[in-house]
C-alpha cells in the first residue's frame, strides 16, 4: 500500500512542478502597475469628496527590525495607501501617527505594488504626513471619529504594550467611535482593557494575521515574535474569525472592525466608512480583488463555481491578476497540499481559456 501512496504523491509532484513553467508563461499578460502614476490620474482619488466628515487616524509601527533577528520590518505600504485613499475619497481628513513620530520604516514589495500604492508614493501631501507622523504620546482621542491600525510585522513589537495606544483605543471605543486594524495591526488591541477591566476583544469577533500564515512565511516566528497574534487574541477570549490563507477576510463586531491580511484592506476600509454612517463611494475594483474573489469561490465552493466567477468578470471586460492565482498554486506545495496545487493550476488553465475566447 505504501508504494501506491508514494507513487501517487510522486505523480502529483511531477504534475505540479511541470505546470510551474506553464504557470509563469500564463501570467505574462498581467498589467503591471505604473510607478510614475500620480493621484490626479486615478479618478477615485482625483474626485475625492471634500473632507467634511471628520478625521480618521492611521497608526504605523516605528519598529524596523524583528526582535533579536536581523530581519527588516516596518509598516506595510499597501495597507496604508489603500485605506488612506478610501477614507479621503469618502470625505474624511486623514492624519498619520506612529509610535515614535517622524518617518517610520516602510515595507515595500514591488510584486504587490498597484497603481494606488505608487500614487501614494508620488502624493506630496500624503508623503509629508508620513515623513512627519505624529508620535502617539501626543494624540487627543476627542479629535477622531475612527482609528485604523496599519499592519506590518513591526507592529507586533511596539503596538501591544504602548500605554498611549491603550488609552487612545479605550477612549475612542468608549466614546462610541470606531476602532479598526488589519493584518498585524490588531496587535494594538491585545492588551487593551475597558474601564470595567474586561479585555476589549473579549467575546468579540476579530480577524488578524493567522498562525498558519505567519508560520508558513517565518518558520521560527514563535522565537522571533513576542507571541503569535491569533493565539494571543484567543487567549483574550476573542472569537478569531479566519478565512483561507492570504485571501480577504474581515470581522465586524459593532464598532470593532478587523481584517486578516493585506488582501482585506479594501473591504475593511469601506466597512469603516459604512460604520460611520455613510455609503462608500463607488470604486472600480482592482485586478487583484477580482482574482481574490475567484480564489475565494474556489476555496469555498469548488472549481466550477470559481470558473463561473472568472467568466462573469472576463465577459464584463474586467481583468484578473493571474499572478496572484499562480502564487496560490505554489502555496499548495509549500503547505504540503498537492491537491490544492493541481486544483489551482486547473483553475488558471480554465481562466486562460476563457480569456482567449474559449468557453466553460
Amino acid at each position: 500500500m505504501w508504494k501506491i501512496i508514494l507513487g501517487v504523491i510522486l505523480a502529483l509532484i511531477i504534475a505540479a512542478f511541470s505546470g510551474f513553467q506553464w504557470l509563469i508563461q500564463s501570467i505574462e499578460g498581467d498589467v503591471r502597475a505604473n510607478p510614475d502614476i500620480m493621484p490626479a490620474h486615478i479618478p477615485y482619488i482625483a474626485n475625492a469628496m471634500p473632507a467634511t466628515r471628520g478625521t480618521i487616524l492611521m497608526v504605523l509601527t516605528s519598529t524596523d527590525v524583528m526582535g533579536n533577528s536581523d530581519k527588516p520590518t516596518g509598516y506595510e505600504l499597501s495597507e496604508l495607501a489603500r485605506a488612506y485613499y478610501v477614507f479621503s475619497a469618502n470625505g474624511f481628513a486623514v492624519e498619520i501617527a506612529s509610535i515614535l513620530g517622524g518617518t517610520p520604516p516602510a515595507v515595500i514589495d514591488a510584486d504587490d505594488m498597484g497603481d494606488f500604492d505608487y500614487a501614494f508614493l508620488n502624493d506630496d501631501q500624503a508623503q509629508q504626513k508620513v515623513r512627519n507622523s505624529m508620535p502617539v504620546s501626543t494624540l487627543d482621542a476627542s479629535r477622531y471619529r475612527a482609528v485604523f491600525f496599519v499592519g506590518g510585522k513591526g507592529a507586533m513589537f511596539d503596538f501591544p504594550d504602548n500605554p498611549h495606544l491603550q488609552t487612545l483605543i479605550r477612549q475612542l471605543y468608549e466614546q462610541g467611535n470606531v476602532v479598526s486594524g488589519v493584518c498585524h495591526g490588531p496587535a494594538a488591541l491585545v492588551n487593551v482593557t475597558l474601564s470595567d477591566g474586561t479585555p476589549l476583544v473579549a467575546d468579540k469577533r476579530v480577524s488578524a494575521f493567522t498562525n498558519s500564515e505567519e508560520l508558513l512565511l517565518i518558520s521560527d516566528a514563535q522565537e522571533i515574535f513576542p507571541f503569535l497574534l491569533e493565539t494571543k487574541l484567543s487567549q483574550q477570549q476573542a472569537e478569531v474569525v479566519t478565512g483561507p490563507d492570504y485571501l480577504a477576510q474581515i470581522a465586524i463586531d459593532d464598532r470593532l472592525l478587523t481584517g486578516q491580511n493585506p488582501w482585506s484592506v479594501w473591504a475593511l476600509a469601506e466597512e469603516v466608512v459604512a460604520s460611520l454612517g455613510y455609503t462608500p463611494v463607488a470604486r472600480e475594483r482592482t485586478d487583484e480583488e477580482h482574482a481574490v474573489d475567484v480564489l475565494l469561490a474556489y476555496h469555498h465552493l469548488g472549481l466550477e463555481a470559481a470558473v463561473v466567477e472568472a467568466e462573469q468578470r472576463i465577459k464584463a471586460g474586467l481583468r484578473l491578476k493571474k499572478e496572484l492565482i499562480a502564487v496560490h498554486a505554489i502555496l499548495g506545495i509549500m503547505q504540503g497540499d498537492l491537491g490544492n496545487t493541481v486544483g489551482v493550476i486547473r483553475l488558471l488553465s480554465r481562466i486562460n481559456g476563457l480569456a482567449q475566447g474559449g468557453s466553460l
